[in-house]
């Protein structure tokens, strides 16, 4: 057997049994927060040894729904894993990569060489349903050991897109809009929701004053901007803000969580001199 052959197998077996645990009922993210901190602190706490031997039960208080705890050495090797440490523990999956061909565990170890907490997005094969899902991981990294815990990212709706733009339309009525873009910018704040982002242009210059997928076009032109099908989506969405106020456009666009291009629906909506708008991907 070809050490290729070998390694190919090691990684198929880590993503098949890694997703036994997504047959059971799906934790929310919160759920899945509350558990990556109570393991970090039961390591911080307890060191090494009494962690993995605690993380490696698979009916101990680290395996939680469809949610358990795991942990990678800096070369990319199981130290312990809650799904199923009996065939994962003492496997090195470096090279393994997800459902979208992004190498998860070196890009989990390099965010975290970078700093000592961070979460990851990838999309991971659910056995259960037989899709592919979005997925999200909580990362720390304590001295050469990465601990993490991740969990099934939900698909937003139509309803949810229309709550976080009314989040954000109070946001700006609040704070103004050069504090709320500033917070809509912000990774980690309230307008960054798996696979929702609030965005803002400016209706005068037409430039992007936020966008919270991709901060770093702030300041850049947006009126030119076209879907993969050519459509002209930003045109149409300022034509509907500046004429009506509020409105809808569907277009085809990159979901940044699966990484697939998918059909969208923007709400968007005039707002003091601004675009913001908030969209849902349809399956």
């Amino acid at each position: 057997m070809s050490p290729r052959f070998i390694r190919i197998g090691a990684a198929s077996l880590a993503l098949s049994l890694a997703g036994l645990a997504a047959a059971a009922e799906h934790a929310t993210p919160r759920e899945a927060r509350a558990l990556f901190d109570q393991a970090v602190k039961y390591l911080q706490v307890n060191g090494p040894d009494k962690a993995w031997k605690a993380f490696n039960n698979r009916s101990g208080p680290f395996v939680k729904k469809d949610l358990y705890v795991y942990v990678i050495d800096r070369k990319g090797t199981y130290i312990a894993n809650g799904a199923a440490p009996a065939e994962l523990v003492g496997l090195n999956v470096l090279d393994t990569v997800d459902a979208a061909g992004t190498p998860l565990f070196r890009q989990m170890i390099a965010v975290t060489d970078k700093q000592p907490e961070a979460n990851v997005r990838y999309v991971w094969l659910n056995r259960q349903s037989n899709r592919v899902e979005p997925k999200v991981v909580w990362l720390h990294r304590e001295g050469d050991y990465v601990v993490g815990v991740g969990y099934h990212a939900p698909r937003s709706t139509a309803d949810d897109a229309r709550k976080l733009l009314d989040a954000a339309s109070a946001q700006v009525k609040k704070l103004g809009m050069a504090q709320a873009v500033k917070n809509f910018n912000a990774p980690r704040g309230g307008f960054v929701r798996d696979d929702l982002y609030v965005f803002a242009i400016n209706l005068a210059t037409g430039k992007f004053e936020a966008h919270g997928m991709n901060p770093k076009w702030t300041g850049t032109d947006a009126t030119d901007l076209h879907d993969v099908e050519g459509h002209p989506l930003v045109s149409d969405m300022l034509a509907i803000a500046r004429d009506k106020g509020e409105g809808t456009v569907d277009y085809v666009w990159r979901n940044p969580v699966t990484n697939a291009v998918e059909r969208k629906r923007t709400f968007v909506r005039r707002e003091n001199g601004s675009l913001i708008g908030v969209g849902f991907y349809n399956e």
